[in-house]
C-alpha cells in the first residue's frame, strides 16, 4: 500500500506535472469567463518552467544531500558490500535482450572495483521492481546478468529481488546477509540518496559505512551554472525534490530515525536485530 500510494501521489505532485497542470488550467480557463485565472496560471507555469528549467535550483537541492556523507576508507576487513538497485533500464534491456544502464550506473560498476579491492567481501545486490505493476525483469535479474558477464564469482553474491523501495532494501538485505556484530558493511548508492538509505539501515539496526557514488553536482561551483536545457533542469528538479519529500515521508512513517540522517549516529537510534519487520 505504501509503495503504490507513494508512486501515485508523486506522479501528480512532481514539479513537472504541476507545471503541466497549470498550463492545462490556463488553456481551459482561457475559453471561459475565468480569464484572470488563465492569466495567473499561465504566468505561474512560465515562471516555474524558467526557475526549474534554467536556474541552478536543482543543484541547490542536490548539493546538501550529496555533501552529507563523505567517502571514507573503512578500517579493517570489509565483510560485505551492499549495492542498491535503480541502475537498469529494465524495459529496454528486456526488449533488446541486452544490459542497459540508466544514469545511476556507477552504483553497480563501482562494485566491481570494490569487489577486487576487498576479495573476501560478500556482495548483496538489492532491488526488485520499481514498476507499479510488477511484471518483467527485476533489477536483481539485470544485476545477475551483468555480474556474470564481467566474471564476478557468483558464490560471493546474494540477490534480493523482492524489495521495491529503500526501506525494503534494508529489511531484505539484513535478512539475507545475516550480518554479525562488529562486521563492516559498505553501502553503495547515489550520493544524493545516501542520507535516506543510511537512515533506513540504521532504523533496522544494521550499521553501514557509506560509499557514495553517482554525484549529480560538481560541488558549490554548480550553484553558479545554468542548465543546458529546460528538460535537463526540470528532470533534475523532479528527482532532487523527490528525495527531500522521501526523507520527510520516511521520517513521518518511522522508516528513518531522523529527518536528515547525519554521519555521526546517536546511540539512541541504534536498534537491535529483529526490531523491524517488512511492511
Amino acid at each position: 500500500m505504501f509503495f503504490t500510494l507513494s508512486k501515485l501521489v508523486w506522479f501528480v505532485l512532481q514539479p513537472s506535472a504541476v507545471l503541466v497542470g497549470l498550463v492545462g488550467i490556463a488553456a481551459v480557463a482561457g475559453f471561459t469567463r475565468f480569464r484572470r485565472t488563465a492569466k495567473i496560471s499561465l504566468l505561474l507555469a512560465a515562471a516555474g518552467l524558467f526557475v526549474t528549467g534554467f536556474s541552478p535550483l536543482s543543484s541547490a537541492l542536490y548539493l546538501p544531500l550529496e555533501e552529507r556523507f563523505e567517502r571514507v576508507e573503512p578500517d579493517g576487513e570489509v565483510a560485505g558490500i551492499i549495492v542498491l538497485g535503480g541502475v537498469f533500464d529494465s524495459d529496454t534491456a528486456e526488449a533488446r535482450g541486452t544490459t542497459e544502464f540508466n544514469e545511476a550506473a556507477e552504483r553497480i560498476t563501482e562494485v566491481i572495483v570494490l569487489a577486487r579491492r576487498h576479495r573476501h567481501a560478500r556482495i548483496v545486490f538489492t532491488g526488485g521492481s520499481a514498476r507499479l505493476f510488477t511484471t518483467g525483469m527485476t533489477e536483481a535479474e539485470g544485476a545477475r546478468r551483468y555480474f556474470k558477464s564481467v566474471g564476478l564469482d557468483p558464490n560471493r553474491i546474494i540477490y534480493d529481488d523482492q524489495s521495491r523501495n529503500t526501506y525494503e532494501n534494508a529489511i531484505y538485505t539484513k535478512a539475507l546477509a545475516s550480518p554479525k556484530q562488529g562486521e563492516t558493511w559498505l553501502l553503495v548508492t547515489s550520493a544524493f540518496h545516501m542520507p535516506r538509505a543510511v537512515g533506513c539501515f540504521r532504523q533496522i539496526g544494521m550499521p553501514v559505512v557509506p560509499w557514495p557514488v553517482d554525484f549529480r553536482t560538481a560541488g558549490v561551483r554548480s550553484l553558479k551554472s545554468m542548465m543546458r536545457s529546460p528538460a535537463q533542469g526540470l528532470q533534475r528538479t523532479d528527482r532532487a525534490l523527490k528525495e527531500w519529500v522521501g526523507l520527510f515521508v520516511y521520517r513521518l512513517t518511522g522508516r528513518i530515525p531522523s529527518f536528515f540522517p547525519a554521519p555521526q549516529e546517536p546511540a539512541e537510534v541504534r536498534l537491535s536485530a529483529g526490531d523491524a519487520a517488512p511492511q
